[in-house]
């Protein structure tokens, strides 16, 4: 479990599928109200504590996404949940200090995303994947003094699904960051078919 401060008010907690079959939890289990996920929640918030001095008490709205072969994200805002007027009573807007409201959502991903340090694993990684004949498509990014190869998984039938993650897990290291905070913050290197121009122009 990796746990990393975005702002004052918001953390991101990184889990992967082995942190979930540790404490008996499958990915589908993250959609259930189930006291094994209310217990890794409560981990996650003393483990924030901890580490970054996050304290969870109050409302709390929670992202949660589904990484293919990754694991999970979940995003904690801290704040007011922002409830419609008329879902809010004049007693509740008295007591908004004793008030712990959690909102979830949770969505599932068809991104593929691997973290390179080097381009010539960039390099290495595509030239394997388009000699498999997987995919020739793909968009690279720069962020964080890394190389981000993002893949879409969908339309990619199983064996090629998991051909393409060995790949790129014996090159890259699969990462926490999302597509959202790539797009706003990363440098775009290719937008499309990242692979073959990889590949044509080394």
């Amino acid at each position: 479990m990796k746990i990393e401060r975005l702002n004052q008010d918001k953390i991101r907690i990184f889990l992967t599928f082995d942190d979930l079959l540790e404490r008996g939890i499958q990915k589908e289990d993250m959609w259930r109200e189930i006291p094994k996920v209310h217990e890794l929640f409560s981990e996650m918030m003393d483990q924030a504590y901890n580490e970054l001095g996050f304290d969870a008490s109050g409302p709390l709205a929670v992202e949660v996404f589904a990484l293919p072969a990754q694991g999970m994200v979940v995003i904690v805002t801290r704040g007011k949940v922002n409830l419609k007027p008329e879902e809010r009573s004049l007693e509740e807007e008295d007591h908004d200090e004793d008030v712990y409201e959690l909102e979830v959502t949770l969505e599932q991903s068809d991104i593929v995303m691997y973290a390179f340090r080097d381009i010539e694993d960039v390099i290495a990684v595509c030239k394997q994947i388009m000699a498999a004949e997987i995919t020739e498509d793909g968009r690279l990014y720069s962020y964080n003094g890394k190389y981000m190869l993002v893949l879409e998984s969908e339309g990619l039938e199983l064996a090629r699904y998991h051909a393409v993650i060995a790949l790129l897990a014996e090159y890259g290291e699969a990462t926490s960051v999302t597509t959202a905070i790539l797009e706003e913050y990363g440098k775009v290197i290719m937008p499309a078919k990242a692979v073959s121009e990889i590949c044509t122009y080394f």
